[in-house]
């Protein structure tokens, strides 16, 4: 597993990353990252996402995000790798290994590197250091002070190892290397003085002293536009070195003086043009890359014009800079590379495309060679046409063109053998529209868009791909600010987010926002924000009037076209899906169709970039493409299929996570036999599933209610009883107040009990004794109205739980023996435990040792048929704590200890902390040695006291 704050903040498994969504949620990694292994309080992560004043529901947000996040490391494995995300009091803590930590590797190879004394030695480690990066640190975070300081503080110790490093250079010998090293960074940072500093003495050691005097003006000049401050006094003492020092030798020669010669006496005067107050024309760090990423060995241009067949570009282009350099490294390896540009209809490929070959054709004087294959939207251009307008692009008159197809094809491979060409096929639906167009040279580049995933052209030409997502908030303003001019973004700052947010990032739908203020200049963002919040409006508001083919929506459309049926039912259904995302067996409820074919159509709607695939077998969407899904119309009995599949998959979570007990309930009687069902391995996976499929299962009682279906909304609450009660303190009360609502609608007293009598146990957890008895006080009257007696028993338990809570009363002990006996009747052994357990806390409570005793003694005599797992195991090894204590009092300390120890394995086994703890409290009191067992595999939560 892995992490990263060097470029944009991610996290992966192997090859597969994980998907954080949005850029709170990126915000809220990246802050807990920076203190890993420390508290971060709540108010610090606040921060971090709110630059302004946070909303009032700022503490539920990010809760929210932290839930999520914990969700995702689940479904990973984190746990594996040493990995958790723990809540300590008002704070959480991230715990990772520093190995896992780009930061902590970069500081670590940092280090490393400057101690080492042989220069190779330092070269290598410094460079492996600076190859950690991948980007500016913390991209895709919010633009919040505090990450802002954190993104400053890191660069300024990536640029240290950037100097360290060309310091290692120049002993090595090697100074044209430290000039390489220093030149990027700045031009990249013109105004660092250090670096203007270590580059100008290098160009100068380097023989290039002209340069240096040149680079010491360049950056003089810029301080005085920019700053209005002259040059400090370490610029000041490079530039006077190289316009004093004497002459460096072709070969490099020895060492030069960093001083001047005793008595050299005063300066010469420098040459005036150094002195002219001229003005530098300063390149960008993109523009300044040109030269230095051209790969080597490129064949000479023909003689002749070279082809330049690019279309103007996009206007207003922003942002990019990752996929940009990916299209730089990609590229710069020479050998024929293929760049495969691959994302959602309107996301900008075509954009960016155009952007990076404007800045980058000088690469290749071959020349460039475009072409639209318009493989979405009117009629796709056949390849033996476009070949035979390469060919008179490439000089061939048209009346020497070949007849056939394959002679056509033939010549084109042979006159790009000789070239090197850029060439850029946009707008391709499949790997036969582009094969017989890849130039044959070695010095050639191809740059590839498809809405389309083309596995085929990865496979076979060992195209690179390059996934282009939507904008994130901090671009996809900085696009509308561009559109509809800067003043007007910045006076309403919230409007515009809100614009960017409901627009999903996506610049197609930006742009034709920006139109829509444009042709409105009295309206106010706010008031086109308010129109864009209404779903049943927004497709249409995202189009133009004079072009029924433009807008999301046309988009969209074109892109599903030619898909196989059963994707394009699939993606016609994703509209009923009322959580954020889903996985193949909730496609196969929604399709009413076997898991595989759900599979398939999933990986389709992945390969259009009509779905998302952000973790291995998850899927989600963005609200534009839920909102256009939901507008084709559905199939009504869709919600109800999917809602069935939720219940029968938690159904069977429930049997494997807890395999002793009774299950809750039943599926509905309409329900279908043959619902499409995951199974389990066993209870850590059960509750994995839990974790991953939280918000969708909340999510779909909410739905589940408002579509009237309340036999599914109190259902799929209660089912999840086993994660609520390994996270009892993770915000479950307003899921099971919907549930109660739904049982008592349909006046079922079997649900109502249940569901009161778990909605209390979580309150009375919480610490709201008052709310919880107010639920669990009717409960166990609601069961036996439901003739359902271990329901009852759990009720009774339950209420006496809340009830001594200020001590223990008659009326709890009257409910715990009744319980005893309810279970005991139902031969409902695991409940009986449960009673039992707490039968023994208030004999213990009450002093009545020798009770308690023989109380522990006839509860772990039952037969639990074998349960070794589970809440089974954790009710034993709470029972034989209790009988240690009872051994204890009674003055026999090695049968105590034998029990105590037997306890702390079983709870150590079971990832129960709060067992484990008890156990190392009796061993200490005791006077004896704590040895811990191996902590469980397999990843269980343990229980929050």
């Amino acid at each position: 597993m892995d992490f990263r704050l060097l470029g944009r903040v991610g996290a992966a498994t192997g090859a597969e990353e994980l998907q954080l969504g949005p850029v709170k949620r990126r915000s809220v990694l990246a802050a807990l990252l920076l203190k890993a292994n420390s508290a971060v309080p709540v108010e610090q992560l606040i921060a971090a996402l709110w630059d302004d004043a946070p909303p009032t529901h700022a503490r539920t947000v990010v809760q929210g995000h932290v839930s999520r996040l914990r969700a995702l490391l689940a479904s990973a494995g984190a746990g594996e790798h040493g990995v958790g995300l723990m809540t300590q009091g008002p704070s959480y803590v991230f715990e990772v290994p520093e190995t896992l930590l780009d930061t902590c590797r970069f500081e670590r190879l940092a280090r490393r590197g400057r101690l080492r004394q042989r220069p190779a030695d330092a070269v290598a480690v410094l460079g492996e250091a600076l190859a950690l990066w991948h980007g500016p640190a913390l991209d895709g975070t919010a633009p919040s002070a505090p990450l802002r300081a954190a993104a400053q503080t890191l660069e300024e110790a990536r640029l240290d190892v950037v100097e360290s490093l060309a310091v290692a250079h120049e002993r090595l010998g090697d100074r044209a290397g430290a000039v390489a090293v220093l030149q990027a960074e700045a031009a990249a940072h013109p105004l660092c003085e250090s670096l203007a500093e270590a580059l100008i003495l290098a160009l100068y050691r380097a023989g290039r002293r002209s340069d240096a005097l040149d680079r010491y003006h360049r950056v003089r000049c810029l301080l005085a536009d920019e700053l209005g401050v002259g040059p400090g006094p370490g610029l000041r003492g490079a530039y006077e070195t190289a316009l004093r020092g004497g002459p460096v030798g072709a070969g490099g020669g020895g060492p030069v003086s960093l001083l001047p010669a005793p008595g050299a006496g005063p300066a010469p005067v420098p040459d005036a043009r150094y002195e002219a107050d001229a003005r530098y024309e300063m390149a960008g760090r993109y523009e300044a890359d040109a030269l230095l990423l051209a790969p080597a060995g490129r064949p000479p241009a023909p003689a002749g014009p070279a082809p330049r067949l690019l279309p103007r570009g996009v206007r207003g282009f922003l942002g990019r800079g990752t996929e940009l350099a990916a299209l730089d490294r990609i590229t710069g390896a020479g050998n024929g590379a293929v760049a495969l540009v691959t994302g959602p209809a309107g996301v900008g490929k075509t954009a960016l495309a155009l952007q990076w070959a404007h800045h980058r054709q000088a690469r290749y004087p071959g020349g460039t060679l475009f072409a639209d294959l318009r493989g979405f939207g009117g009629v796709p251009v056949e390849p033996a046409e476009t070949v035979r307008e390469f060919l008179i692009a490439l000089g061939v008159p048209a009346r020497d063109l070949p007849d056939s197809s394959a002679a056509a094809a033939a010549l084109y491979r042979e006159l790009t053998a000789r070239r090197a060409l850029l060439v850029v096929l946009d707008n391709a639906r499949g790997t036969d529209q582009v094969r017989s167009l890849l130039p044959s040279g070695t010095g050639s580049a191809v740059l590839v868009t498809s809405r389309i995933r083309l596995s085929g052209l990865i496979v076979e030409e060992l195209a690179r791909p390059v996934p282009l997502d939507v904008l994130g908030p901090v671009p996809a303003t900085e696009l509308l600010a561009a559109a509809v001019g800067e003043e007007r973004v910045a006076a309403e700052p919230e409007a515009a987010d809100r614009l960017a947010r409901l627009c999903d990032g996506l610049p197609l739908a930006l742009r034709i926002t920006a139109a829509q203020l444009a042709a409105r200049p009295h309206w106010r963002l706010a008031d086109l924000a308010a129109e864009l919040a209404d779903e049943q409006r927004r497709l249409a508001l995202l189009s133009l009037d004079e072009a029924e083919e433009s807008g999301v929506a046309a988009a969209l459309r074109i892109t599903v076209q030619g898909l196989p049926p059963e994707a394009v039912r699939l993606f016609a259904l994703l509209g009923v899906v009322p959580g954020p995302d889903l996985e193949r067996y909730a496609a196969a409820a929604l399709l009413g169709r076997d898991p595989a074919v759900a599979a398939e159509a999933l990986d389709r709607l992945a390969g259009a970039h009509l779905v998302t695939e952000y973790a291995p077998g998850r899927y989600s969407t963005h609200d534009l493409v839920r909102l256009y899904a939901r507008g084709l119309g559905t199939d009504e009995g869709a919600l109800l299929r999917l809602l069935d599949g939720y219940t029968a998959t938690a159904l069977a979570a429930s049997l494997a996570a807890e395999p002793g007990e009774k299950p809750c309930c039943t599926l509905p009687r309409e329900a279908p036999a043959d619902t499409p069902v995951r199974t389990f391995a066993d209870r850590s996976a059960a509750l994995r599933w839990y974790a991953v499929e939280r918000e969708n299962l909340a999510a779909a009682v909410t739905a589940a209610r408002a579509a009237g279906h309340d036999d599914r909304a109190w259902r799929l609450a209660v089912l999840q009883w086993p994660y609520v009660v390994w996270s009892v303190r993770d915000g479950w009360a307003p899921l099971l107040e919907q549930a109660l609502e739904a049982s008592r609608l349909l006046d079922d007293p079997d649900a109502e009990s249940r569901v009161r009598a778990l909605l209390g146990w979580v309150l009375t957890r919480e610490g709201q004794l008052s709310e919880a008895l107010a639920q669990l006080e009717l409960a166990p009257a609601l069961a036996a109205r439901a003739h359902d007696p271990s329901s009852e028993a759990i009720a009774l338990v339950n209420l006496a739980v809340a009830l001594d809570a200020d001590g223990i009363t008659d009326a709890s002990l009257r409910h715990v023996t009744r319980a005893v006996r309810l279970a005991r009747e139902a031969q409902d052994v695991l409940t009986e435990l449960l009673a039992l357990q707490h039968r023994t806390h208030q004999l213990l409570a009450r002093g009545d040792i020798a009770a308690a005793e023989r109380c522990t003694a006839y509860a772990l005599a039952l037969d639990d048929h074998g349960v070794t797992t589970g809440l089974g195991a954790l009710r034993r090894a709470a029972l034989r704590l209790s009988r240690s204590e009872a051994l204890l009092a009674l003055g026999e300390r090695d049968a105590a200890e034998s029990c105590t120890r037997q306890a702390l394995a079983e709870a150590a086994s079971q990832g129960f902390q709060e067992g484990v703890n008890r156990a190392r409290s009796q061993l200490e009191a005791l006077g004896r040695p704590v040895d811990l067992p191996a902590a469980p595999k397999g990843g269980d939560r343990p229980v929050r006291s």
